[in-house]
């Protein structure tokens, strides 16, 4: 039958396949050798990023003296799966049985600069880097062996460790072949591919083998690392950002607490160093009442924080601007709509913690930062040191997503075991410390306003964001790293870090010709970075909670509104999969089912969520009953990593959206427990069910910061069908606080 050169919506949606929630059986992934004969497909397209930056096959891929394949990775593992996703591609292309994978991940020195861990891009990058170097090393390890033979490439067959000439008996292990020499070739286009209907790995639910670990409380946290003879530290924090230190008394500290090895004094930096943990924690309660700091600047009551953004912001910088909406909206009526998003924190459930040891010569780190490559120059800056001379290894932390204080307590050991070395010291940072000056989420202001045509479509947009940075991440820039700003000769950030990220997604995703988008950019009173999403989380919130006002406004369904102002068949997949999922549901008074969509970045993975929400009539808290997505990104890799990761960030949205919010006064900040900060508990995470669009001829994209914003604004769009009431303001603590 002739293939149709540009298929209907309808036969587009007859032939999507779709992955819902369901795993299937690990054995039912394998073959036995002599099935493994795969087609393979050359492949012509640009190579990642992280590939270009490190092109040997040496760099990603290592053959050990027993025989197994270790691969190397310069991304972290946060609990996204990435560990189990990169031992599937390395696997499937040299046609390794996977439980003959090893993956290392993020060790200066030994694996790929690969950055930070971060924008849902570890996928594209790592993954699809050792996909392409396991694909090379395949060939080579094949020509080497055909040298070896004397035969052509033709008559060998590559499988699990082993070449073997067809018909012989004759066999080369790659151990034989490479005789102690690791590969040498450059990874080059073309590059030939298994052919996808051939995997045995790749887009199978494979399980994580570290989750085994974590439920046994086997030592998996860099929290659970323990050297002979380690010793423990503390650090006297100021009283604010810019307290610097007045006075110190250490007489009677050492008759108060046992076990105190030495108190260090560099500028503002105070920490003491002590033979064991609760040692610590005793002698920086002491020395927190024998200290004197000077009066911080005064931060903004938090419930002025929006009205003092505005005060404080640059003049907006146009960032987008299609067709003429200045033009078209002097002759039309236009809707506009405003919406609040607070300062949200990281909230690890583990507070940070960091090991150092310097040797003399050599500084070794153990922390759970997200990029340890900058890390390493941020601290080699500091310490004026020479970077193959600082040696970090990664070790899992409580997972989060973004920079947390995990950057901050490794540089807290850095320069405590240089005042005390020979020693590893390990740095664990208190609750109160964690919640009080991690770099937050900014609080973000978003403004529309919009004109629909005589026919209910939208004929104008213009979005106004008022945005903090959203990444000051560690990197060269010294003073990107907390501990640096205290020291007697202080380093201050030389930049603003990444702004950009707080307008993404502000422009909505959707078919409409005249559309404007200015950011308003403004340096807030505290400290801020990148967190999950960045700036998408309230973009997303605000522009899909406006596109239901639209669409009441137009007389429309929501969901068939946004199918009118987009013609991408991939957005009005996931969008016509959640009417799908959702259309048998029925509500009661109280209850209601919303909506929300996105396109991440506009130029990555698709996310469609819905969402049913419960009010209570007597105090007006909303409780989420069940949540919905579905999810498109691209060539699926691992089933089960993807649905953990959108059923992950679907509740910590809920979270977000129903509770989180950083409170401060005058003087301190003081969201700094659990009770002052709470989030989501067990008894109140909803029924979650998740349905994947699989695309093995499409780019693979990350997941892990895909689900948040639809979610939110899911959230929201239900409350306002269970109440008629609109939330313009997060967190929605109660009904009658969020909405107009």
């Amino acid at each position: 039958m002739k293939a149709e050169s540009t298929p209907s919506r309808r036969r587009f949606l007859k032939d999507l396949g779709y992955i819902s929630i369901g795993f299937s059986l690990f054995s039912s992934c394998l073959r036995t050798e002599d099935q493994i004969i795969a087609e393979r497909i050359p492949y012509n397209g640009d190579l990642p990023g992280s590939l270009k930056r490190e092109i040997n096959i040496n760099a990603w891929i290592k053959i050990l003296e027993n025989g197994r394949v270790q691969v190397l990775s310069g991304k972290v593992e946060l609990g996204q799966g990435i560990r189990t996703a990169i031992r599937q591609v390395a696997a499937e292309e040299l046609d390794m049985n996977i439980e003959n994978v090893d993956v290392l991940l993020a060790e200066t020195g030994v694996t790929p600069n690969e950055g930070y861990t971060g924008a849902s891009a570890s996928i594209q990058n790592s993954a699809m880097s050792v996909r392409y170097a396991a694909a090379t090393a395949r060939i080579e390890l094949l020509e080497l062996a055909s040298k070896k033979l004397g035969v052509t490439i033709e008559e060998l067959q590559l499988y699990n460790g082993r070449v073997t000439q067809k018909g012989t008996n004759k066999v080369l292990t790659y151990s034989d072949i490479l005789e102690g020499v690791q590969f040498e070739k450059e990874v080059a286009i073309p590059i030939q591919l298994k052919k996808k209907t051939d995997y045995r790995y790749v887009g199978k639910a494979i399980p994580r083998t570290d989750i085994e670990k974590m439920v046994k409380g086997e030592v998996t946290y860099i929290h659970d690392l323990r050297f002979p003879e380690m010793v423990h530290a503390r650090v006297i924090r100021p009283a604010g950002y810019d307290s610097k230190l007045l006075q110190i008394d250490t007489s009677g500290l050492k008759e108060a607490v046992s076990g105190v090895l030495k108190t260090v004094v560099n500028g503002s930096f105070v920490a003491v160093i002590t033979e064991r943990e609760y040692q610590a924690v005793k002698a920086e309660r002491f020395l927190k009442n024998n200290t004197k700091w000077s009066s911080a600047t005064p931060l903004p009551e938090s419930e002025n924080q929006f009205e003092h953004i505005k005060k404080i912001a640059n003049p907006p910088e146009n960032i987008r601007n299609d067709g003429d909406f200045d033009n078209v909206t002097k002759s039309v009526k236009t809707i506009k709509s405003r919406y609040n998003k607070p300062y949200i924190m990281h909230g690890s459930m583990g507070p940070a913690c960091g090991i150092a040891m310097y040797d003399g010569e050599i500084l070794h780190i153990w922390s759970h930062s997200q990029g340890i490559y900058p890390l390493r120059d941020a601290i080699a800056s500091m310490l004026n040191m020479e970077v193959e001379k600082i040696h970090i290894k990664s070790a899992p932390g409580a997972g989060c997503y973004g920079h947390s204080t995990a950057d901050d307590a490794a540089t807290d050991a850095a320069l405590l075991a240089f005042e005390y070395p020979k020693k590893h010291i390990r740095v664990q940072w208190s609750r109160n410390d964690d919640q009080k000056w991690d770099p937050y989420g900014p609080a973000i202001i978003t403004e529309f306003e919009a004109s629909l045509d005589e026919k209910g479509k939208i004929n104008s947009w213009k979005s106004d964001v008022w945005t903090d940075s959203h990444s000051t991440r560690p990197n060269k820039d010294t003073g990107t790293i907390l501990a640096a700003r205290y020291l007697e000769k202080p380093f201050h950030m030389k930049s603003r870090g990444y702004l950009a990220g707080g307008h993404r997604n502000a422009d909505p995703y959707y078919n409409i010709p005249n559309m404007q988008l200015n950011a308003h950019y403004y340096e807030g009173p505290l400290r801020v970075s990148s967190l999950r999403s960045l700036g998408s989380f309230a973009n997303i919130f605000a522009v899909e909670s406006f596109m239901d006002e639209l669409a009441e406004k137009a007389g429309k369904d929501p969901l068939n509104f946004r199918l009118e102002h987009t013609d991408d068949q991939r957005a009005i997949a996931v969008i016509t999969k959640i009417q799908t999922l959702t259309e048998s549901q029925t509500t009661i008074e109280n209850e209601g089912i919303g909506y929300g969509f996105m396109r991440y970045k506009n130029t990555d993975a698709y996310a469609a969520v819905a969402a049913k929400v419960a009010i209570n009539s007597d105090n007006g808290v909303v409780s989420v009953i069940k949540l919905w997505a579905a999810i498109d990104v691209g060539e699926v890799i691992n089933l089960d990593g993807i649905i953990n990761q959108i059923e992950g960030g679907m509740i910590q949205a809920t979270s977000w959206t129903l509770k989180e919010q950083v409170t401060f006064n005058a003087s301190e900040i003081t969201s700094t427990d659990w009770n002052t900060y709470p989030i989501l508990r067990y008894s109140e995470i909803p029924e979650v069910e998740v349905a994947i669009i699989d695309r093995p001829n499409e780019p693979v994209y990350g997941a892990g910061e895909v689900p948040m914003p639809p979610t939110s604004a899911a959230i929201a769009n239900a409350v306002f069908k269970a109440s008629g009431k609109r939330v313009y303001d997060l967190p929605i603590k109660t009904l009658t606080q969020n909405q107009n």
